[in-house]
């Protein structure tokens, strides 16, 4: 995608903003399932933050935003594989998103 009205990514000195990411796959389609869309979402900001210098280490927050409140057990085991002590602080959100998927995480690093 071109021209979006938006940066990916905003360094401000040593803090880094993500926009949010969606679960799309390898293949720009989003997969059936919270697993596998909460997958695709950390593994893209895994990759974003490399490209910064960064890893998930580096994350003090996240938002994540669900569009089926029972997705959040699920959701929640997938994540805590990507982030380990200190965790960063989370706030995570019941909402309709913009496009035809479960899950939307965007999250603040700081290097």
């Amino acid at each position: 995608m071109t021209n979006l009205p938006f940066s990916k990514v905003r360094r401000s000195g040593s803090t880094v903003y993500l926009s949010g990411e969606v679960g799309v796959g390898s293949d720009g389609k989003v997969p059936h399932g919270i697993e596998a869309q909460t997958r695709n979402c950390l593994e893209t900001i895994k990759s974003t933050l490399a490209s910064e210098g960064l890893d998930l280490s580096h994350v003090l927050s996240c938002t994540c935003y669900l569009t089926d409140p029972a997705d959040f057990s699920a959701f929640n085991a997938v994540y805590a594989q990507y982030f380990s002590d200190p965790l960063p602080v989370r706030t995570t959100i019941g909402c309709q998103l913009m496009i035809d998927a479960k899950v939307e995480i965007t999250v603040i690093a700081e290097a």
